[in-house]
């Protein structure tokens, strides 16, 4: 199925027709978004990136961190914080992954350390990549394995490969190639790690793809009817979209790239009715929020929202207001010509995308280095969780929302 969507154009993707049932709201039946703040930690040093999921195996979804030096998780509902990690690398920590992958109701994690983004050369002094083996008490140390990696380790996911409880492979991101300068030489290289069943033992490697220079971070999605998942891959050139298909990594669009004038940094994909759009920051660490309209088949409809961000570096989408279509939120980590950072919602007020409305979600008080989504409190409504560079804050922004 995925294949015969795909040929029609990049991203025009059915959803289960459940998710969208009825009809958009009109605009003026659009509820005004409502989000309490709640500070859980004012003394993270970076916040370099954030992972949602079931740690302790209580059925309550907790957060992840990678902090500069640290490894930490937030227990749901105290959020007492507890490190799992520590000191892996002389470098800074830079990214982290969460996910149950083997149906234990309890989330594997990986994370990825050695941040040196200006060292491509010398794979011991840039990049790593580490398995966390959990402890019989997961509120105590948990032992790092070292995998292979490449340099400048900067982003991972667990992705899907196959329909059954363990087929998951964890897909690393670096933002360089090796030698790779200013974004020009060889490129980056995207691997898929294969866990085995023993975590001591040698991980599968396969190189998902080295066409791309720059890249910065990744969307993981799943279309109608398939099994495995996909990654959309923002970077120098633009997007490109990989699969897992007939047991190989590869590109599943016909359109192999979807070029942008100056790249793109962060990429989500944004659901409206049937079409699987998306949204992203331009260019790397930009200053656009710019939405991407898929409906119009060969030929992709470029919608920018806003362009007063400065270092945009977090972005999500998701139905924060019950309307049947996604709301963006996107978070910048350096102050505006305004002076200010913050966090933003923009509301679709039609369902092709062509107007728009913005709400600030934080104004000046998170300078964000990264975001997520998560219903915490199980109340049907999705919340943010966003970690601040220059604030040092890690907060839950609890939606609060009205619905009509």
């Amino acid at each position: 199925m995925l294949q015969s969507l795909l040929l029609l154009a990049p991203f025009v993707v059915l959803l289960p027709s459940a998710v969208f049932a009825a009809d958009p709201p009109a605009a003026n039946d659009i509820p005004l978004p409502k989000f309490e703040r709640q500070v859980i930690d004012a003394n993270i040093q970076i916040g370099y990136g954030l992972a949602i999921g079931d740690v302790d195996g209580d059925g309550k979804p907790d957060i992840l961190l990678a902090d500069k030096k640290q490894i930490v998780w937030y227990r749901n509902p105290d959020w007492k914080r507890f490190v799992m990690a520590e000191d892996l690398t002389p470098q800074d920590n830079v990214c982290i992954a969460a996910r149950d992958i083997d149906g234990s109701g309890k989330v594997s994690v990986a994370v990825g350390a050695g941040w040196n983004p200006s060292e491509t050369t010398d794979p011991s002094k840039s990049g790593a990549v580490f398995y966390l083996i959990r402890p019989a008490d997961p509120t105590q140390r948990w032992e790092a394995v070292r995998l292979h990696h490449e340099v400048t380790t900067h982003r991972m996911q667990w992705v899907r490969t196959g329909k059954g409880k363990t087929d998951f492979q964890l897909v690393v991101v670096p933002l360089h190639g090796l030698g790779n300068k200013d974004g020009k030489g060889n490129g980056v290289r995207i691997l898929a790690y294969k866990k085995p069943e023993n975590p001591h033992d040698a991980w599968t490697t396969t190189l998902v793809d080295d066409t791309m220079h720059m890249t910065h971070n990744f969307e993981v999605w799943q279309a109608k009817g398939d099994d495995a998942e996909q990654c959309t891959v923002a970077g120098r050139e633009g997007i490109k979209t990989f699969g897992y298909l007939n047991a190989r990594w590869g590109m599943l669009a016909m359109k192999p790239l979807v070029p942008m004038p100056e790249g793109a940094g962060e990429v989500r994909l944004c659901p409206f009715g049937d079409f699987l759009n998306f949204a992203t920051i331009e260019p790397m660490h930009g200053n656009q929020v710019v939405f991407w309209d898929a409906r119009a088949l060969q030929q992709f409809g470029q919608n920018p929202l806003d362009d007063s961000l400065s270092q945009g570096h977090g972005l999500a989408c998701a139905d924060f207001l019950g309307v049947k279509r996604d709301q963006i939120v996107a978070g910048w980590r350096a102050p505006n010509k305004d002076k200010k950072v913050g966090i933003k919602l923009y509301v679709p007020l039609d369902d092709k995308g062509e107007k728009w409305e913005t709400h600030w979600i934080d104004d000046n008080q998170m300078a964000c280095e990264d975001l997520k989504i998560a219903d915490l409190d199980a109340d049907g409504q999705p919340d943010i969780i966003a970690a601040g560079r220059a604030s040092h804050n890690l907060v839950i922004y609890w939606n609060r929302t009205k619905l009509r």
